[in-house]
């Protein structure tokens, strides 16, 4: 007789990004922490509570983090390296002896059958829980999962040991060594977002953040030349435009700031500017947006996409004879007048009897 038992009403998809959806420092916490390490920790029960950034040395970061659920527990301090060996060590422990397995199981049992620890980590590692099966009453069961589209089954230790594998490995590649620019990723991050492929930019390029906002004030960052930095700033233009589309409006405009500060100038530079604004646009702050696509014009010449884009956050912030002058400006560079005659004819008609002047002027 064979038994099965669902596990959708205990698999975990998406927890992580359901954590970090609340929590206003996220993204700043994975980039130094390191994001596997991060989810680790929260599998541990450990919460964070101060980060000390050493950016001359970053495994001698400092982290304060508290540990259990208990009330009175003490606040400790590790350096990131002894703490993320410290999470990997919890996590690898013994685990506790299986509950028999059999034909009426609810929610709590299967959870404790699987471990708490694995229902978390399958997610992450893109393995999908999907059933437990026995093929007799009181034998140890398998465990069938998605991985890579195809249905496999596997015993539970098997995916219990594939789990705590690659939970050596996370701390086995985070001490390689220090941070290391492959620029060849660039390349292919600006294919992946022509072919509007964002998750593939994140993927290549969603660790440098973190290492590259300490990177700069190092001697060897101070050292990079001019070309190397516009290389730089190209990744995070495009990783922040990734983010952007992603939904992940703020913390991209974190990305083209970081952009900025290795590339502020020339072609580069306009271009995180302009994404800059975007981002603000989008999100419905068109007043903080005008200096940044006003700085993108400077840089990058009369583009005519952006002197529309700046016209419409004047024109968003009622300053429509500037709305109306960068129309002007935009037909002259090419755009043409019927694009943007519905424009023009809003922000006359904010102007009033005085905004009539102005139509010709626009459109001729």
């Amino acid at each position: 007789m064979t038994i099965e038992h669902d596990l959708s009403p205990i698999r975990a998809d998406g927890w992580f990004d359901a954590i970090g959806a609340q929590m206003e420092s996220f993204r700043v916490l994975c980039d130094v922490v390191g994001e596997r390490f991060v989810a680790f920790s929260f599998i541990a029960g450990v919460r964070f509570t101060g980060l000390l950034v050493d950016s001359v040395d970053p495994p001698a970061s400092l982290v304060d983090f508290v540990a259990g659920e208990d009330e009175g527990a003490k606040e400790q301090q590790l350096t990131l390296g002894d703490f993320r060996r410290r999470i990997v060590d919890a996590l690898l422990s013994p685990d506790p002896p299986d509950p028999p397995f059999h034909e009426e199981m609810g929610a709590e049992a299967l959870s404790r059958l699987v471990g708490g620890r694995y229902l978390l980590l399958a997610p992450l590692y893109g393995v999908r829980l999907l059933r437990l099966v026995a093929d007799a009453p009181r034998t140890a069961p398998d465990v069938v999962v998605e991985d890579g589209g195809e249905e496999v089954r596997l015993s539970l230790h098997d995916l219990r040991q594939r789990l705590r594998a690659e939970v050596r490995s996370e701390l086995g590649r985070s001490t390689r060594g220090p941070f290391a620019l492959d620029l060849g990723r660039v390349s292919l991050a600006l294919d992946a977002l022509a072919a509007d492929d964002s998750d593939r930019v994140v993927e290549l390029l969603g660790s440098w953040p973190g290492p590259l906002s300490l990177f700069l004030r190092t001697p060897a960052g101070a050292a990079l030349s001019a070309e190397h930095k516009d290389r730089i700033g190209e990744a995070l233009a495009a990783l922040g435009e990734a983010y952007r589309r992603l939904g992940r409006g703020p913390w991209s405009e974190e990305i083209f700031r970081l952009g900025l500060q290795y590339a502020p100038e020339g072609p580069v530079g306009a271009l995180l500017f302009l994404r800059l604004a975007h981002a603000m646009a989008a999100a419905d702050r068109h007043g903080e947006a005008i200096g940044p696509y006003r700085r993108a014009l400077a840089l990058g010449g009369d583009d005519p996409a952006v002197l529309v884009a700046l016209g419409r956050a004047y024109a968003v912030r009622g300053r429509h004879v500037a709305a109306v002058e960068c129309y002007r400006a935009a037909v002259k560079a090419g755009v043409a007048a019927a694009a943007l005659e519905e424009d023009i004819e809003r922000s006359i008609a904010a102007l009033g009897p005085a905004g009539e002047s102005w139509r010709a002027r626009a459109l001729g």
